[in-house]
């Protein structure tokens, strides 16, 4: 397994990009996402996710180009068309719009349809923490989650991210609804890894460990009950405000030749903000259960890792590193 400098993986992906058509700028707004999310130690949303993006590029059911298109439903609701554009740069054009809509009224929210993929959530609500807005970000997949009680994949995987002013690092947490995220499935599958036998379903509807099997059945919904009921109500919330397609209807994330048809949807909300270090900091200071050798934040082992990763290198499997070559047109050169 390589450790590649980031900023090779930054030149190469970006590369791959313009050679599928993307302008420099979108390229780099991809690109800044799926680095991040390698950087923080979630493959599932990294450069994985490079060959699917330019495959819909040149299958047509991307465009490179596209930024949206806004109409203000009401003061402090926005409907985005993504037009079909990169999810990334679809959200945030939206969102650089929908900060001065939520500075001006307190709080403003985006409905974003027809774009693709969005990435890893904390890549946005952590930003805008920073920037000083409380932000809460949703978005649908398809049908990848069996409900509680059930064998067959009706629901999304849904995930959740909220990102706080704090006075300091701002608090971001980012997590599906279901026990893992289907990337990070196909992680494991592209890894040739096992996958622990609570995770999934194959279609079949059994319990499996083999991750190839898991992605032709259902993930499970964490914390069993309630996780399934969250994830309901984020698949049922998102799908009526978006206007978005819903369940087993929903395409376009996991594929290359699909148009994408879930919804995303961003709150953000601009007020006055207390200091919450000293919490938090309290937290940290707890003696540790057994078996735990820290309390952590949600998120702080992420932030470690960048710190580590953007010294050392990014860790990629030899596979996707010889994918990355071979989709910048460099692989005769390595």
């Amino acid at each position: 397994m390589p450790v590649v400098d980031v900023s090779i993986l930054r030149q190469l992906s970006e590369r791959a990009l313009q050679v599928a058509g993307v302008p420099g700028e979108h390229a780099r707004t991809q690109v800044d996402l799926l680095l991040e999310a390698e950087l923080r130690g979630v493959p599932s949303h990294g450069l994985l996710r490079l060959e699917r993006i330019v495959r819909r590029i040149e299958n047509g059911v991307s465009d490179p180009h596209a930024t949206g298109s806004h109409t203000w439903r009401g003061p402090a609701f926005l409907s985005v068309d993504g037009n079909r554009g990169l999810g990334p740069v679809v959200a945030d054009r939206a969102l650089e719009v929908l900060a001065g809509a939520a500075t001006r009224n307190g709080v403003a929210v985006a409905a974003v349809s027809n774009s693709n993929h969005l990435g890893m959530l904390a890549w946005y609500t952590e930003r805008l923490a920073g920037q000083g807005f409380t932000t809460i970000a949703l978005s649908t997949s398809e049908a990848l989650v069996h409900p509680w009680g059930a064998r067959r994949a009706m629901i999304g995987t849904n995930p959740i991210s909220i990102g706080v002013p704090t006075g300091g690092a701002p608090f971001v947490m980012d997590t599906a609804t279901s026990v893992v995220s289907m990337g990070e499935i196909h992680d494991h599958a592209q890894r040739g890894a096992s996958i622990p036998d609570h995770w999934a379903l194959d279609a079949k509807g059994n319990p499996t460990t083999d991750a190839q099997a898991a992605k032709d059945g259902a993930i499970a919904p964490f914390g069993e009950a309630k996780g399934y009921a969250l994830g309901l109500a984020f698949e049922l919330l998102v799908s009526s405000l978006v206007g978005a397609a819903i369940g087993t209807e929903v395409r376009g994330t996991l594929d290359d030749t699909e148009v994408c048809n879930k919804g995303d949807l961003f709150i953000l909300i601009k007020g006055p903000h207390r200091d919450l270090q000293a919490y938090l900091q309290e937290i940290r200071d707890m003696p540790p259960a057994q078996g735990f050798g820290e309390v952590l934040i949600p998120g702080e082992r992420g932030r470690a890792c960048r710190v580590e990763r953007l010294k050392d290198g990014v860790p990629l499997p030899d596979a996707l590193w010889d994918k990355l070559q071979v989709l910048a047109g460099t692989a005769a050169a390595a």
